[in-house]
């Protein structure tokens, strides 16, 4: 058996992910990473309604959190600060921090990218929907 054996793949099926959207309230998630965390990371796309937040108030948990926004503008609570962030831009902070993220509401729903460890993953995914189990 050569390398190249081992290694091909006939199909697309272990490259391509076609996430399906999971949706609570005024958030949808698309998981972009297969098996949750299990690289150590879970990439998820989320879209949050203007005004809205991912959570009803700031949370503490073990980890780290990174995020870009794709669209929009994202409010950023962290500990005693509010960010704004815009598209185009990334934040990245210690989720041991207070934080919460939200949609400015005057700039429409807000998209972003996450990438969360195992710990963040946990935390902000757990019920996060049918299409992503636990």
């Amino acid at each position: 058996t050569t390398l190249d054996e081992l290694v091909s793949s006939q199909e697309d099926e272990d490259v391509v992910i076609r996430p399906q959207p999971a949706q609570r309230a005024a958030v949808t998630t698309w998981l972009l990473s297969r098996d949750r965390a299990a690289a150590g990371v879970a990439v998820v796309k989320t879209r949050v309604a203007a005004g809205a937040a991912l959570a009803p108030e700031s949370q503490v948990h073990p980890g780290w959190e990174w995020f870009t926004v794709l669209s929009g503008r994202a409010r950023l609570d962290l500990g005693d600060r509010v960010i704004v962030v815009e598209s185009g831009e990334a934040a990245e902070f210690s989720t041991m921090v207070p934080h919460r993220i939200g949609a400015v509401p005057e700039s429409g729903d807000l998209e972003i990218l996450s990438i969360f460890n195992r710990d963040g993953e946990r935390a902000h995914l757990h019920d996060a929907g049918p299409n992503l189990p636990n």
